[in-house]
């Protein structure tokens, strides 16, 4: 793994989506080592999808005529009248007020939704999955100390899914740090190099939300939430071989 510093530009283009897998992974693991800087990445992200909704309705309308290129030459050296230099600047007030609260707004809000558990789970899956020393903190053997370890952490019982009937045997986990509090990853192969990882953290939205496919690079997945508590199984699999493990997890997860 590379060992650049994390700059601004790298938290930009990590909201932005643009990183490469590699870095946005590196990217993901300094953000669970600094909340602080997490949860502003948080806030770019939420002020990046209000402002995306907000300008969506004008975002497809056309240039207006007053904007074409050869009209703003010809009048350029015309002199405002003081009436439009009036109502711009009670437009740009108006627009700075309505800001405001835009901005208010959106530093209130705690999301958590699938699209994130999902990112979360893929990020997991590139720091983890690869490795080949330690990729979990705790083994298969000691599966009831990491449940209950887990489970105080992340203060409601986590149930760990048996997926031996799916052809996967566990690993072992570990807990995870998010952007939204800590989260547990099972880790599982079988026994031929394929691994998947289960994600799974109580949720600040979308706490009920039905099983949602989800993919990105050589990455995909299932995500979905019951109860409160949101899970994401991901794995470098075609997603129709993926959905029956991730049935059964979600049926065994809703037995506790």
């Amino acid at each position: 793994m590379s060992h650049r510093p994390i700059t601004e530009d790298d938290l930009h283009a990590y909201v932005d989506g643009v990183l490469e897998p590699e870095r946005r992974a590196e990217v993901s693991v300094y953000l669970a080592d600094h909340p602080d800087v997490a949860r502003r990445t948080v806030a770019f992200t939420d002020q990046r999808d209000l402002l995306r909704k907000a300008l969506a309705p004008i975002a497809d309308e056309p240039l207006p005529p007053q904007l074409n290129l050869s009209r703003i030459i010809e009048k350029r050296q015309r002199r405002p009248s003081p009436v439009w230099w009036a109502v711009a600047a009670m437009l740009m007030l108006s627009i700075g007020g309505v800001g405001g609260w835009v901005m208010r707004g959106t530093l209130q809000m705690s999301p958590g939704g699938l699209a994130a558990l999902a990112q979360e789970a893929a990020d997991t899956y590139h720091v983890y999955a690869p490795d080949r020393v330690q990729p979990v903190e705790m083994r298969a053997a000691d599966s009831a100390q990491l449940v209950q370890w887990v489970s105080n952490r992340l203060n409601q019982p986590v149930k760990l899914p048996d997926l031996t009937g799916s052809g996967f045997r566990l690993m072992g986990g570990r807990l995870i740090a998010t952007s939204h509090g800590p989260a547990a990853m099972f880790m599982y192969d079988d026994d031929r190099g394929q691994r998947l990882v289960v994600l799974a953290r109580p949720m600040a939205s979308e706490q009920s939300a039905p099983m949602a496919p989800n993919s990105g690079g050589n990455i995909s997945g299932f995500s979905w939430a019951d109860d409160g508590m949101g899970y994401s199984l991901v794995g470098q699999a075609a997603a129709e071989s993926l959905k029956p493990i991730a049935n059964e997890v979600r049926r065994q997860a809703r037995t506790i």
